[in-house]
């Protein structure tokens, strides 16, 4: 097992359309306004920009992420990411009851040197950090969805 390497899925269930909440989740730019613990998003190109991250844990994580594929009929959004992370994340937008479900999933390894070294130790620790930053983006985005 390479204890850098980390796969995360979480489900959030959203109060609204799943057109809209893709419309949300492909404006990357506006996630600190929503998302807590995504400290700061900054455009480089039209299909890329950087973006920290902080959670519980008193460390940044900085990535650089590119559009890998963007389909809002099949209601698809993956990033590839560089940096602290290296990987990719895929929202998947569904229609689910009088809303959507919203599947997150992220396959990455870990780049940062100190959680490199850190890994056996505090790598239950690290994904509840992960699980917290998940928590938060999920109450925020459906508050954000109820403004709209």
């Amino acid at each position: 097992m390479d204890w850098c390497r980390y796969r995360f899925r979480s489900v959030w269930d959203l109060p609204a359309a799943p057109e809209t909440v893709y419309r949300v989740l492909e404006r990357a730019e506006e996630y600190p306004r929503w998302w807590p613990q995504v400290r700061e998003v900054d455009a480089t190109g039209e299909e890329s920009g950087t973006a920290r991250f902080r959670s519980f844990l008193p460390y940044d994580l900085r990535v650089t992420a590119h559009v890998r594929r963007r389909d809002p009929d099949a209601g698809v959004l993956e990033i590839a990411l560089d940096g602290d992370l290296v990987g990719r994340l895929r929202w998947t937008v569904r229609a689910s009851g009088d809303g959507t479900r919203a599947l997150f999933e992220q396959e990455v390894e870990v780049r940062k040197p100190l959680m490199r070294m850190l890994a056996v130790p505090c790598r239950p620790v690290f994904r509840a950090n992960h699980a917290l930053m998940m928590r938060g983006g999920r109450r925020g985005l459906a508050a954000c969805l109820e403004a709209v």
